[in-house]
């Protein structure tokens, strides 16, 4: 099974009070977006990426444009609005999966495995969610929650979803992965986020 790939890219990142925009924030020397576009392409089980930006992210768009990467332009009406029409305007009605770019420890192989529990779970959503107090653990910022089984987790972002059934009104059937892997643990919200990832980052390459 291969998948298209959303890489959100299109958000004010109001919080962070940055001089650049967020996607194009260096994260060790290389712009947070460049390193989630560069994991999506290195899936095997990813058929095309596409860059969803808006008007809030002109600068990032003309970078993707400079490197030859698919761009889909919303109307920045909000992540879910974003979402239906980027799938809506690609004619992406199958299973879609999307990674938000502030995502920089995301790996293909991480990736490709979202994708094949998807392929099992039998559901139209999956979502990657993280345990709220693995992100309190290590001092990174909670910034977007939402609960699954009674429990409250951290959003990552990375979702697969049935592109059709998300044109349609009514709740989708949800399946959901809990994990605190590096890979969606490291999501960087603020700029002590961006701090304490690129630490952890680094000490994981020495080991």
């Amino acid at each position: 099974m291969k998948v298209p790939v959303l890489v959100m890219a299109g958000g004010k990142g109001k919080r962070m009070g940055l001089p650049v925009e967020k996607p194009l924030l260096p994260f060790l020397g290389k712009p947070l977006l460049d390193w989630v576009v560069e994991a999506a392409k290195a899936a095997e089980n990813v058929s095309e990426v596409y860059v969803v930006t808006s008007q809030n992210t002109p600068e990032t768009e003309k970078r993707c444009n400079a490197k030859g990467w698919k761009v889909l332009r919303t109307d920045a009406k909000g992540y879910h609005a974003d979402l239906k029409q980027a799938t809506l305007e690609a004619g992406l009605l199958g299973a879609v999966l999307t990674v938000p770019a502030d995502l920089p420890a995301v790996t293909g192989e991480f990736l490709d495995k979202v994708i094949g529990e998807f392929e099992v779970c039998g559901m139209d959503f999956l979502a990657v969610f993280v345990p709220i107090e693995a992100r309190e653990a290590l001092g990174l910022s909670i910034s977007s929650t939402d609960e699954y089984k009674g429990v409250w987790y951290a959003v990552s972002g990375v979702n697969i979803v049935n592109g059709a059934k998300i044109q349609q009104e009514g709740k989708i059937e949800t399946s959901a992965i809990i994990t605190q892997e590096t890979e969606v643990l490291l999501n960087i919200n603020t700029l002590k986020d961006l701090e304490i990832s690129e630490k952890i980052v680094r000490k994981t390459k020495k080991n």
